[in-house]
């Protein structure tokens, strides 16, 4: 019967024992540094721990929230948005954001990123539905502007700040897309027809200047070849009749160098007519006189087919 009061009173230190235990683990905390907690004292809001060694009373300091401070993105699923020309776009956005009041992050809003989500979607609703689809699809960054403008000051009072507001993708209907690129193909078609034809202009404009400056160098040639043949046969008239002039022929040199050149004037199958003219006749008188023979008469000429 003794042991029954020094077991009781064992199990009783040990209770105390644990009770000494937990009361230490609670009073003592230590609240890592992109941390903050926020304590409560009996039910009401005492003070925000940030990081650092802290010590709470047990019992009666709670802690209400542990909250990070560090800086966060949250990706939203997609979003059906109606555009200015009924267009219906999906949305995928990302947002950026920090705790800059614990306190206020946690007694003036219940669920802030249910909250930011939804004012994300109602903000984008508001910004798309003034702009057509074509504007949509190259305003992004306008519109991440806009919307983060309505974000950081809806969000301030609950002490938040949204850094960044992204658009991850503007997706427009299968039916838009396939006209979008149909039109981005025919534009690129155009542009390439109208490539190709402004090369074939340049080549044929090169080729015409290439084609009329080698007709004007070649007629220049031919001038200047024309030129220097001229020249060479006036010079050579010149000459030979300088050289006749200086050596006296006689008529009869000047009949014998015609009968030679008869050979030459009659070749061919043409049909010739010589006149031959008093001079000749008279040359070769001469001519016949001094092989004795007789001359012939005055007023022949000779014609020979």
């Amino acid at each position: 019967m003794k042991a029954m009061p020094e077991l009781t009173g064992t199990i009783a230190f040990i209770l105390l024992l644990v009770l000494v235990v937990l009361a230490l683990v609670r009073t003592i905390q230590i609240v890592p540094q992109p941390r903050a907690l926020v304590i409560e004292r009996l039910g009401k809001f005492h003070s925000v721990m940030y990081g650092g060694f802290h010590i709470v009373i047990p019992f009666i300091d709670r802690i209400a929230a542990r909250v990070d401070l560090r800086e966060q993105v949250t990706s939203f699923p997609p979003q059906p948005v109606i555009t200015a020309d009924n267009v219906v776009v999906s949305i995928d956005s990302v947002i950026y954001y920090q705790v800059t009041d614990p306190m206020h992050a946690t007694y003036e809003i219940a669920n802030f990123i249910q909250a930011i989500e939804q004012l994300t979607v109602t903000t984008l609703r508001n910004v798309i539905g003034s702009l057509d689809l074509e504007a949509t699809l190259t305003s992004r960054d306008s519109i991440n502007t806009q919307l983060r403008g309505v974000l950081d000051e809806a969000t301030g009072r609950w002490g938040i700040r949204v850094n960044r507001v992204e658009l991850k993708a503007i997706d427009p209907p299968p039916s838009i897309q396939q006209a979008m690129e149909q039109q981005l193909r025919a534009e690129r078609d155009k542009r390439a027809a109208i490539l190709t034809a402004e090369g074939v202009r340049q080549s044929q404009i090169l080729q015409a200047e290439g084609e009329k400056q080698s007709a004007i160098l070649r007629a220049e040639g031919q001038a200047q070849a024309a030129v220097t043949r001229a020249s060479g046969d006036a010079q050579a008239i010149e000459t030979v009749f300088g050289a006749i002039h200086s050596g006296n022929p006689t008529p009869e040199l000047l009949s014998y160098q015609y009968l030679q050149m008869l050979p030459q004037i009659a070749q061919g199958n043409a049909s010739k007519v010589w006149v031959v003219p008093t001079e000749l006749t008279a040359a070769l008188n001469a001519i016949a006189s001094g092989f004795g023979k007789n001359p012939p008469s005055p007023g022949n000429g000779a014609a020979g087919q």
